[in-house]
């Protein structure tokens, strides 16, 4: 039942499965780091100043947490938002996976984000399950 998948973790520490954007069923988001068929890829994974960011493109694990910059101006400003709005924040996401692997930060996700009602993985964005409108945060 493992939902949660390595290349669905932005290197901003967004976890895409997530995101309302991945999870709709029209004009689905693949996640940021969708290289495979463009038609996926939203307007905003495009233009984004951390996928861009030159130091992500040569770092070994391809999250922000290996730049000397952490947390660079725009992350700050990204964690404020999702925190403020969302109850989550990419920087506690980026010091697990630093500190504790990928795997188990997966494994948490698995667990943090399921829907008690029916099991869907929920949307960071909305407040309901988008499956069976259950009340999850």
């Amino acid at each position: 039942m493992n939902e949660m998948k390595k290349e669905l973790i932005a290197p901003c520490g967004m976890n895409c499965r997530l995101c309302i954007g991945y999870q709709r069923e029209k004009n689905k988001c693949a996640g940021c780091r969708n290289e495979i068929d463009i038609r996926y890829v939203t307007k905003g994974s495009i233009s984004c100043i951390i996928i861009n960011c030159p130091e992500i493109k040569k770092s070994k694990s391809g999250f922000c947490f290996e730049c000397e910059k952490m947390p660079c101006r725009r992350l700050k400003q990204l964690d404020k938002r999702y925190k403020t709005k969302y109850h989550m924040s990419m920087l506690e996401n980026l010091n697990y996976i630093k500190e504790h692997g990928i795997d188990e930060f997966l494994a948490n996700e698995e667990l943090r984000w399921r829907c008690p009602n029916c099991g869907n993985i929920v949307s960071v964005h909305r407040t309901t399950c988008l499956k069976c409108n259950e009340q999850v945060k």
